[in-house]
């Protein structure tokens, strides 16, 4: 057996992290309602928005009362260093517990984010908190979106794959509750005032052999990015903020294409839809989750895990696949795992996950 062969990527820890502030969605339905209105009651229409998001509640770094506020750019991208630093330093420590490790044994940090810009990187940020060796590689990755998470874990298994005796430790963090904009009234920030919430997820993956034999196995992954689709979803810059972009075609997209550029991918690999046994899927919305379902033709409400997530949590763009992993690993799930995840560019990404 050849040396690449025989190396083993494992996922030997994996934990995800809230921020405090519950945002209940009936709530946020009423007040946006009022927010949005040019006079009383010009804007109950966009109450069905929320109900049929099918979130119940999600989470901010600012309580509720921040969002009837005007802000600044340099105030929301303030507020997004201080709060990323914080929760991504508490969040490593908490990944480095459960995989019984110290911050001295990670080689290398590939840090995931595209809700604020940070320069230095977060991970610099975070070397100030945690006594990580002086010597770690740092790899951080902005402008991914929504498929930062499925590719922010291949990237960090394709490192640790590269130094088979390394561990690294990957982080992950979105906080789109501070792009929100109220003065915006675009149908896009509407939806999106409907849909994000704040979240991160950290995850070690390693190729020793010093590690539990149950430990997921990191398979192969790849992305798939269409042609002239730069303009279906991402950021574009204004005086004070982030103005969200995404099409209102995305769920007919992934109706319609995804399925072959999944099974390319599993055929690439000498595999089939057959042989997964659990589809983790970055939910997008309500809308998403039934393109998908019928995409991957799938019984109507069969993923199960993305939808108690988006239900929980709403879309927290790159951070939502890892919280559905961690949701079915904690559920049991046994077999090969297929993650999908969409975002700017406009890029799929896949991964296989296999547990014992």
């Amino acid at each position: 057996m050849s040396q690449s062969s025989a190396i083993t990527p494992r996922l030997i820890a994996l934990a995800t992290a809230v921020p405090p502030h519950d945002i209940i969605q009936d709530e946020i339905a009423e007040r946006a309602a009022r927010t949005f209105a040019f006079n009383e009651g010009g804007y109950q229409w966009l109450l069905p928005i929320y109900h049929n998001a099918q979130i119940r509640r999600r989470h901010s770094v600012v309580p509720i009362g921040w969002f009837l506020e005007e802000h600044s750019f340099s105030e929301r991208n303030a507020l997004f260093l201080e709060h990323a630093t914080n929760i991504l330093a508490g969040l490593a420590a908490k990944t480095l517990e459960q995989a019984g490790l110290k911050a001295q044994d990670i080689d290398a940090i590939v840090t995931v984010s595209s809700s604020g810009i940070a320069t230095p990187a977060l991970d610099a940020r975070i070397m100030q908190r945690l006594p990580f060796r002086t010597d770690v590689e740092r790899s951080p990755l902005f402008g991914l979106g929504c498929a930062g998470g499925v590719l922010g874990l291949s990237r960090a298994t394709a490192v640790a794959r590269a130094a088979p005796q390394s561990r690294v430790l990957l982080l992950v963090i979105e906080l789109s509750t501070l792009t929100f904009r109220r003065q915006d009234r675009s149908k896009a920030n509407l939806v999106a005032t409907a849909l994000f919430g704040d979240g991160a997820a950290a995850a070690i993956i390693t190729c020793r052999e010093d590690v539990p034999k149950n430990a997921p196995r990191l398979g192969p992954a790849g992305e798939h990015t269409w042609p002239d689709s730069l303009d279906i979803m991402g950021w574009d810059v204004t005086d004070d903020g982030l103005q969200v972009v995404f099409s209102r075609d995305i769920p007919t997209l992934v109706r319609e294409e995804l399925r072959e550029v999944a099974d390319t991918f599993l055929r690439k690999h000498k595999l089939s839809r057959r042989d997964v046994d659990e589809f983790i899927c970055h939910p997008g919305g309500a809308k998403v989750l039934d393109a998908l379902e019928e995409a991957f033709e799938l019984k109507p409400g069969a993923l199960t895990h993305s939808r108690a997530v988006l239900r929980e949590h709403g879309n927290m763009s790159s951070a939502t696949v890892l919280f559905i992993l961690r949701a079915a690993l904690d559920a049991g799930v046994k077999g090969r795992c297929l993650l999908t995840t969409m975002g700017p560019g406009f890029t799929a990404g896949l991964m296989i996950v296999e547990t014992a």
